[in-house]
């Protein structure tokens, strides 16, 4: 187990101090398992340093990007009250190392949610749903990772910026949006290309964070995937998230 924890070490070093890594495991020696026990290391010495769980991020949720990775199933990574963004203030830059943006969907639960459950019953724990932004970032090297790797680094979140919440009763499933950095539009997509349809998402996230023994709580936060491939961002930018029926979310770089 040693190496488990060194490598949590590695990288919680690397997203606290802002600094990239080489790769480890460029062989994929690793297994998922090995991946996600690093990974919950890695996020609890954040929870010693004084960070809270808020919840839980999806990733590879867009069908082309798991045949991409060949993979069967999504992966996710966990969130925390230090990974939050006031909507409408500014990131430090120096926080991260190489970070893009993804346009997302965000569930707030007003209820548990735990293990294999269908998509009514997900969205009967649903309090409320939000348009959102996804910081990712990264550690390795050039972005460049194996699949063990990018989920031992909590699947690439950094950050994550959510707009006003809204009722989760009106039809999500194919939610028109716009990314826009500066005001330029960036990328153009839908939410259906999240499992072709949102909720989908949620229910995954309910499954595999039950499987890990850390079912989803009443007040977390589940961020859907990216419903559009990510932007890097530079200082200076804002950087801004328009959804149909549910408006807008942005932040300053």
């Amino acid at each position: 187990m040693s190496h488990i924890h060194d490598y949590a070490k590695l990288l919680d070093d690397a997203a606290h101090f802002a600094h990239e890594v080489e790769q480890f495991d460029t062989d994929n020696r690793l297994s998922l398992d090995d991946a996600y026990a690093i990974q919950a290391a890695s996020l609890a010495r954040r929870a010693e340093r004084g960070e809270t769980r808020v919840g839980v991020k999806m990733g590879f949720t867009s069908r082309a990007k798991m045949i991409q990775m060949g993979l069967s199933d999504v992966i996710w990574g966990r969130l925390t009250s230090g990974m939050q963004v006031e909507e409408g203030t500014s990131i430090d830059f120096k926080r991260y190392v190489h970070p893009r943006v993804e346009p997302e969907i965000a569930f707030i639960l007003k209820k548990p949610l735990e293990g294999n459950v269908t998509g009514p019953q997900a969205l009967a724990a649903v309090e409320a749903i939000a348009p959102a932004i996804e910081i990712i970032d990264s550690r390795y090297k050039d972005f460049k990772f194996t699949l063990p790797e990018v989920i031992a680094d909590n699947a690439s979140s950094s950050g994550f910026v959510i707009g006003a919440w809204h009722d989760p009763r009106i039809d999500f499933s194919n939610l028109g949006l716009a990314m826009t950095i500066d005001g330029r539009t960036v990328q153009v997509g839908s939410t259906a290309a999240l499992l072709g349809h949102p909720l989908r998402s949620l229910v995954a996230a309910a499954r595999l964070s039950a499987a890990a023994g850390e079912p989803l709580q009443a007040g977390w936060i589940v961020m859907a995937g990216g419903a559009t491939p990510a932007e890097y961002i530079k200082p200076g930018q804002y950087v801004s998230v328009e959804m149909e029926s549910l408006g807008r979310v942005g932040f300053h770089v």
